[in-house]
């Protein structure tokens, strides 16, 4: 049985935090562009945009986890690969791609959000871990007749 000893991270802020996705399911990182709006129950659902002719479902990932956070100019959107589908998450700048250890990763029981993985701990910086099933959950499968563009 092998298991893994490191892995990957796509280090991005929020604000003066630093969060990260594991780089096997980051697509690729983009410039800003608006989403065009689509009616959503949830607030954080800013739209979709289209990608190589393919629709793409964009979250604000800072209210998604409840942070205030004011987009700045040079905001990317980060595309990420959720099972059979992608998703754009709204990110304030990409910092980095790390290596990490399985050691340097902790659980978070006491955060109740499926969409928190762990917390790697990279000497003095703590980056939560994001899961992006955790992440999108059902919120992912948008009404296919608000997409059309």
């Amino acid at each position: 049985m092998s298991t893994e000893s490191t892995r990957q991270l796509v280090v991005f802020s929020l604000g003066e935090e630093e969060y990260a996705l594991p780089i096997t399911q980051v697509h690729e990182i983009i410039r800003w562009t608006d989403p065009r709006s689509v009616a959503s129950d949830e607030a954080w659902v800013r739209g979709v945009i289209s990608l190589r002719g393919k629709i793409v479902p964009v979250y604000d990932l800072a209210a998604r986890l409840g942070l205030l956070a004011e987009r700045p100019e040079h905001a990317k959107i980060v595309i990420v690969q959720t099972g059979t589908d992608m998703a754009g998450v709204i990110v304030d700048d990409v910092e980095e791609v790390l290596t990490v250890d399985v050691e340097q990763l902790d659980s978070v029981p006491a955060a109740g959000d499926p969409a928190i993985e762990a917390i790697a701990k990279i000497d003095q910086r703590l980056v939560v871990l994001l899961d992006p099933v955790g992440l999108f959950g059902a919120e992912l499968v948008l009404d296919e007749t608000l997409v059309e563009a």
